[in-house]
């Protein structure tokens, strides 16, 4: 089955992330396609993350193909202007690549390359309008494809974003542009995340609710302080104070795995994407300890 079929089907689905390198030694690459294929349904390839110069995510997917996982193709509107989207979506539809999720993308500041120039010629809503029409057999100034794509295309939404309405308004561009499933933000905090789902239950589209594992109250704090639409909970931050340093990595495991139990049992919504961060060993554990194994 692929990706769009088993998110149609009302599977509670679990979706992970590959990194590409900054550099050609794939080694550890092929290992996290080795260790995390036949556990998740798919995973992203990030598309230079942070604004990170790395193997590109065209290449990334490519590589997760050839080796028996099926990827999702992450893109981002900061480095290539609509020509540059365009053909690499063409490239990656020739290639087999079924699934693309459409981001604007963090701005070069935030990356290893500040001197570089942003593109933003379009945004994530803007993207998936070029993926919809290249869908329908057109690119984006109206010219017809000799053959169509055939993307399930996916975007992101931050549910715990403080003030919420334009992450509301934004949602409800994207569900017109297109977007079929949505991956969010990291949450923590359940009711929160249960008072969006009551609003995003009145759109025809999947929510995938992302899970990024705590190594420690520092980490907790650190995020609360420094990445916008994340805000962990005092009672997670005191629970990973208590469990001491030697500790503090088991206990953000079992924090993660807890809430995606509680996602599936109470359905709450119809996956989890988890963001292992650099623990990509680690996600078939969470799995485990939630019960999805």
């Amino acid at each position: 089955m692929s990706f769009r079929d088993i998110v149609e089907s009302g599977k509670f689905v679990v979706t992970g992330e590959i990194g590409p390198p900054k550099g050609t030694d794939i080694k550890e690459v092929l290992h996290h396609i080795e260790l995390l294929k036949g556990k998740i349904d798919v995973a992203n390839v990030t598309d230079n993350q942070a604004a990170v110069m790395r193997i590109s995510s065209l290449a990334g997917c490519q590589l997760c193909l050839q080796n028996g996982l099926e990827p999702v193709l992450q893109m981002t509107c900061r480095d290539r202007n609509r020509i540059g989207l365009q053909a690499d979506l063409l490239g990656a539809s020739v290639l087999g690549i079924k699934t693309v999720l459409c981001l604007t993308g963090d701005h070069v500041n935030a990356g290893d390359h500040k001197q570089a120039k942003s593109v933003y010629d379009v945004e994530s809503v803007q993207l998936l309008k070029i993926v919809n029409g290249m869908n329908n057999g057109f690119d984006m100034s109206g010219n017809e494809l000799q053959g169509a794509t055939d993307f399930y295309p996916g975007a992101v939404v931050t549910p715990e974003s403080v003030p919420l309405e334009p992450q509301l308004v934004k949602f409800e561009k994207k569900v017109e542009a297109g977007a079929k499933f949505f991956q969010t933000q990291a949450i923590y905090n359940m009711d929160k995340f249960k008072d969006f789902m009551k609003y995003a239950r009145q759109f025809p589209v999947k929510i995938l609710a992302g899970i990024v594992v705590l190594k420690s109250a520092g980490m907790a704090n650190f995020m609360n302080k420094n990445v916008p639409g994340i805000m962990v909970p005092q009672d997670l931050i005191d629970e990973m104070k208590a469990a001491g340093k030697e500790k503090a990595l088991d206990t953000g495991l079992n924090i993660a795995a807890r809430h995606i139990r509680q996602l599936k049992e109470e359905k709450i919504c119809d996956g989890v994407h988890i963001m292992a961060i650099g623990m990509e060993d680690k996600v078939p554990e969470i799995m485990e300890r939630a019960g999805l194994l």
